[in-house]
């Protein structure tokens, strides 16, 4: 997601390397619903001009277990011993392997408390972590096995190190962070993340969690905690909103609250931002004024890409991921269930392209300065 060193786009492009993402969506990963082939939906994200995957590393699956002793005898082997913490890291081998492969870059959320680490919380909320260190460790961890010199790449190519980190999600909501106010907790989280990521790879960008609804006000109040600027790189933001001029809004709300504070040559990236096909299908609307049709939806997106692309210097915005790839578009379900450019058909066990997927395409192929992709995110044909 963020540009790099040795990142480049053609002349033509209107945005760099590695702008252009998305969020895989429930039917994708990280347990593919039957007939869904990972791999094959990779090589259509390429093909759509998809540069840049935002995946959930999940910490709860990856520790599952505080000591071997805890370990049932039959999955013993699939978990190393990481300072004593047994670790499975076959869910992020998966889709790091396979997007290297392709040219697509990473974006790690690391989320999701394991029960032994995790703090007293309410039973409808997720859990934070007890002490921050046993986050910080997992992402030493993950740091060591997939940064430049991770582990990883002795033994997998092409290599494409994960330079970038993002530190939970949406910590604003209780479901999220279930400590209220959030922002000391979340800024100590943030604190030691930093610690941990740049003692393994100085140069690794420390991305915040994604900041939705207020995102402006949330993030000025987060700056009121002693030392916060120091120890991150990224702002995220999660701008859902009903028209696609209030997106450019929204985040201009943000970085006015940078600049304001000293920030203004950091980066921000959207790492959640979507319209859901989802009006008239569902009852469960209340509180979302952007839901829209499948037509709207694709018109949506056909307005937005531009936009980013005209406003991304004046912003600093360093790219997006659409949320989502796919959905399952479940009568009465959430309406974020039908945010996706696919959406899931149980009966004949196939992702079906809605309108969005081309606008999609279309709209990231323009500003990418390309005709078409080849097998490659990186690979431009005029």
């Amino acid at each position: 997601m963020i540009a790099l060193a040795g990142s480049s786009a053609p002349a033509s492009a209107a945005v760099p390397q590695g702008f252009v993402g998305v969020n895989p969506g429930g039917p994708v990963w990280p347990n593919p619903s039957p007939g869904v082939d990972l791999a094959n939906q990779l090589d259509t994200m390429v093909w759509a001009g998809v540069e840049n995957l935002r995946v959930v590393f999940d910490w709860g699956y990856a520790q599952p277990y505080r000591s071997f002793s805890d370990v049932p005898p039959d999955q013993a082997s699939q978990f190393v011993n990481v300072g004593g913490i047994p670790t499975r890291f076959s869910q992020s081998d998966q889709i790091v392997a396979l997007a290297a492969q392709r040219g697509i870059r990473i974006l790690p959320t690391v989320l999701y408390t394991p029960y032994w680490a995790a703090a007293p919380h309410p039973s409808t909320t997720l859990a934070i972590p007890a002490r921050d260190s046993y986050y910080a460790n997992f992402l030493t961890a993950l740091v060591r096995r997939y940064g430049p010199n991770g582990s990883f790449w002795s033994s997998h190519a092409p290599r494409a190190p994960i330079r970038s980190w993002q530190i939970w999600n949406e910590p604003s909501f209780l479901f999220y962070w279930p400590e209220r106010p959030f922002t000391k907790g979340y800024v100590a989280l943030v604190h030691a993340s930093h610690d941990a990521i740049k003692r393994v790879d100085r140069h690794a960008k420390v991305v915040l969690a994604g900041l939705p609804n207020f995102s402006w006000v949330q993030l000025n109040t987060l700056y009121r905690v002693h030392g916060f600027s120091k120890w991150f790189d990224v702002v995220a933001l999660h701008p859902f909103t009903k028209y696609p001029r209030g997106v450019i809004t929204i985040i201009g709300k943000v970085r006015a609250v940078m600049n304001r504070h000293g920030d203004r040559r950091k980066a921000i990236i959207a790492s959640e931002l979507s319209w859901p096909s989802s009006l008239g299908k569902t009852s469960h609307n209340t509180g979302f004024d952007f839901a829209t049709t499948e037509t709207g939806q694709a018109s949506d997106i056909a307005k937005l890409l531009p936009l980013l692309a005209k406003n991304r210097r004046r912003l600093n915005l360093a790219g997006f991921d659409y949320y989502s790839w796919a959905g399952f578009d479940d009568p009465g379900g959430d309406p974020f269930d039908f945010s996706g450019l696919e959406h899931y058909d149980a009966g004949s066990s196939t992702l079906v392209a809605k309108p969005a997927l081309g606008a999609y395409r279309h709209g990231a192929l323009s500003i990418e300065g390309c005709r078409s992709k080849g097998s490659r995110a990186t690979v431009c044909h005029h």
